[in-house]
C-alpha cells in the first residue's frame, strides 16, 4: 500500500466506497433513533485544498536514500483513526503533519536515524500501520519548540517472514509487516498466528507489539502479548534483544517491559512468535437474550469453565440491530469454537447449555470442516463482518454525527457498578453537549475474573464543535472509569489522548520506573515525545 493509496482523510483505501443503499439505510436508522435528520455529508479534502506547514527544516544529507518531504507521504502520516483524527482531517487541519517520512529498507537505516536524532534534536515516531485511536503517531505541539523537526519511521520495508522454527512451532518476523502480508507468508508452511485485531488490514506486527493489541481469541490468548516469544528493539542507546524461551523466572519478564511501550523507548525491529496450525474445525451458533444481564452471567460462566471459546463477543440489542445482526429485541451473544486437530461439537453444545442456563436462546448450530488450503479462514470471516464498519464509521462523521468508541476491563464483580456509572456519566454529558445520544455496549474478550466493555457512542453534533463535544464525552466517561477502578484502556493503548487519565490509575513510583527505563535508552527524550509518558520539563 504505497501512500496515494491510502485515504487522507479517515480509515483505509482512498478507493473504497461505501455502498449507497448502505449508507442510506444507515442514515435512515439513526435520524429516527435520533429524532433528527441528518446534514447532508461535507466534502472531503484533497491533497491540494489541505493546510499543511512546510518541513521545519530541510532534509538532513544522510536521509536522502530513503526519507521524503512529500506532501501526500506527510499528510497520510499526520494522524491516526480516531474520531478527533478524522474531523480534524475533514477540516483540512494538517498542521501537525511530520516534517520527514523515512522509509528505512534495513536495522541501519533506523540506526542511522537514531544516531542523527539524537545530534541534531529531532522526534522519532515510530509509525507501523497508521491505525491508533489514541493520538499515538501525532507529534504533540508543546513538542515542536523543543525539536528541530519531526520524523515520522514507517517501517513497511521490514516485512518478511525471516525464519521459520517447525520443532517449536515460531517464526522471527519483521515488525513492518501488515497482517494480510504476515498470514500469506505463514499459510504455506501451514501456519497462521490467529491475531485478526479489526484493524488487521491496516496495521503491523510492530503496532501490535508496541500498543498490545487485542485479537482474534475472545479468551485465552487475547493479546498479541500471548504470541511474543521474544523481541527485538532498537533504541538511541542501542539494542535490547530478549532471549527466546517458553518461559523465563529470572527477574522480572523482559518482554512485558517493550510491550506497550508504544515508540517511547525506541523502534521494535523483530519478534519471534508463537505460530498455531491452520484451524480445520469449527462450530459456532447465536444465542439470544432477553437482557443484557443474563447475557453477561452466560459470558461469566463461559469464562471460568475451561472451555476457552475462540469467539465469545456479547452484543446490545441496539448495536446488533443496526449491524444488521439482530431482531433490536434481544441482546446477542456470537459463540464459536476452533481447531486444528479436533471437531468441537462437544465444546460448543456444552457451552450452549451454561447459555441457556442463564435463559439464553440458541440458533442454528454451525460445524464446518474445513482443509488446510482452504479460504474459509478466521482472516477471510473477520474481512467479511468487520472490514466496512471504519469506512462506515467516517461517513457518519461526515453526515454530521459524533461517533466513537471507548473500551475497557474490569472484574465480574464490578462490572454491573461500572456499568451504571459509565452509563449515568456518558448521557449525562451526550445530553448537554449534543441534546441526547445513544450509548450501546458489548464484550469482546473474556476472562476468568472479569469482561472487557467496549462502548459505542452515537449522537448529533455540530460541525466546527465536533472535536471539543467529543472531548467533553471522552472526558466524562474517563473520568467514570477511573473512579470506578477500571482501566482507561483494555487494548487501545494510551497515546497522548489517555495519558492524563493513565497516569492517574497508575502507581505513582511504578510510572517514575518507566520513566527511569526511559532515560536508560533514550536520555535525549526524542523517541515519539509525550506518548505514554509526559514530556520532560
Amino acid at each position: 500500500m504505497q501512500p496515494r493509496e491510502r485515504k487522507l482523510w479517515g480509515w483505509g483505501l482512498a478507493s473504497y466506497e461505501v455502498p449507497a443503499p448502505l449508507l442510506e439505510l444507515a442514515r435512515a436508522f439513526l435520524s429516527a433513533r435520533l429524532g433528527r435528520q441528518l446534514p447532508e455529508p461535507r466534502q472531503a479534502p484533497t491533497l491540494d485544498s489541505i493546510h499543511m506547514p512546510e518541513p521545519a527544516r530541510p532534509m538532513p544529507p544522510p536521509l536522502r536514500d530513503f526519507a521524503t518531504t512529500e506532501r501526500c507521504d506527510r499528510a497520510v502520516h499526520t494522524y491516526g483513526k480516531a474520531f478527533r483524527d478524522v474531523v480534524r482531517a475533514l477540516d483540512g487541519d494538517f498542521s501537525p503533519a511530520p516534517d520527514f517520512v523515512a522509509y528505512p529498507r534495513d536495522e541501519a537505516d533506523i540506526q542511522t536515524v537514531l544516531r542523527l536524532a539524537e545530534s541534531e534534536r529531532l522526534a522519532v515516531i515510530p509509525f507501523g500501520g497508521g491505525s491508533s485511536v489514541v493520538g499515538g503517531i501525532e507529534p504533540e505541539s508543546a513538542s515542536r519548540a523543543r525539536y528541530s523537526a519531526v520524523l515520522s519511521l514507517d517501517l513497511r520495508r521490514l516485512d518478511r517472514v525471516l525464519e521459520v522454527d517447525r520443532a517449536s512451532r515460531c517464526a522471527r518476523v519483521q515488525a513492518g509487516v501488515y497482517g494480510p502480508a504476515l498470514e500469506s507468508q505463514l499459510r504455506p508452511h501451514g501456519y497462521t498466528l490467529r491475531h485478526f485485531p479489526q484493524s488487521f488490514e491496516f496495521s503491523t506486527l510492530g503496532g501490535w507489539i508496541a500498543t498490545r493489541a487485542g485479537g482474534h481469541f475472545a479468551t485465552l490468548y487475547t493479546h498479541i502479548d500471548d504470541l511474543c516469544e521474544s523481541l527485538r528493539m532498537l533504541s538511541p542507546r542501542g539494542s535490547v534483544e530478549t532471549r527466546r524461551l517458553p518461559g523465563n523466572g529470572a527477574g522480572p519478564e523482559q518482554n512485558r517491559l517493550l510491550l506497550g511501550s508504544e515508540g517511547a523507548f525506541g523502534v521494535i525491529t523483530e519478534a519471534w512468535l508463537r505460530l498455531q496450525d491452520l484451524p480445520r474445525f469449527r462450530a459456532s451458533c447465536t444465542v439470544r437474550f432477553a437482557s443484557f444481564e443474563s447475557g453477561a452471567a452466560a459470558c461469566q460462566a463461559l469464562s471460568q469453565s475451561g472451555l476457552f471459546p475462540a469467539n465469545a463477543r456479547l452484543i446490545e440489542r441496539d448495536e446488533a440491530l443496526f449491524m444488521g445482526a439482530g431482531d433490536g429485541e434481544h441482546h446477542i451473544l456470537v459463540l464459536g469454537f476452533e481447531s486444528a486437530q479436533f471437531p468441537q461439537d462437544d465444546k460448543l453444545r456444552a457451552a450452549i447449555s451454561l447459555c441457556e442456563a442463564t435463559g439464553g436462546k440458541p440458533g442454528r448450530v454451525s460445524l464446518r470442516t474445513t482443509e488446510h488450503g482452504s479460504s474459509d479462514d478466521a482472516a477471510e470471516q473477520w474481512k467479511q463482518s468487520f472490514v466496512r464498519a471504519p469506512y462506515l464509521r467516517d461517513e457518519l462523521v461526515r453526515s454530521g454525527l459524533l461517533c466513537e468508541t471507548f473500551e475497557t476491563c474490569t472484574t465480574w464483580a464490578n462490572f454491573p457498578a461500572l456499568d451504571a456509572a459509565v452509563r449515568t456519566a456518558a448521557q449525562q454529558v451526550l445530553a448537554s453537549e449534543c441534546g441526547g445520544g445513544l450509548l450501546t455496549c458489548r464484550f469482546t474478550h473474556l476472562y476468568p475474573d472479569g469482561p472487557a466493555p467496549y462502548y459505542t457512542v452515537i449522537a448529533p453534533s455540530e460541525f466546527g464543535k465536533q472535536v471539543a463535544q467529543w472531548d467533553a464525552v471522552k472526558d466524562a466517561v474517563s473520568d467514570a472509569l477511573i473512579a470506578s477502578g477500571a482501566t482507561i484502556t483494555h487494548h487501545h493503548a494510551v497515546g497522548k489522548d489517555h495519558r492524563r487519565h493513565y497516569l492517574r490509575q497508575g502507581d505513582e513510583l511504578a510510572i517514575a520506573m518507566l520513566q527511569a527505563a526511559k532515560s536508560a535508552v533514550d536520555p535525549a527524550g526524542i523517541m515519539n515525545p509525550g506518548t505514554l509518558l509526559p514530556l520532560r520539563t
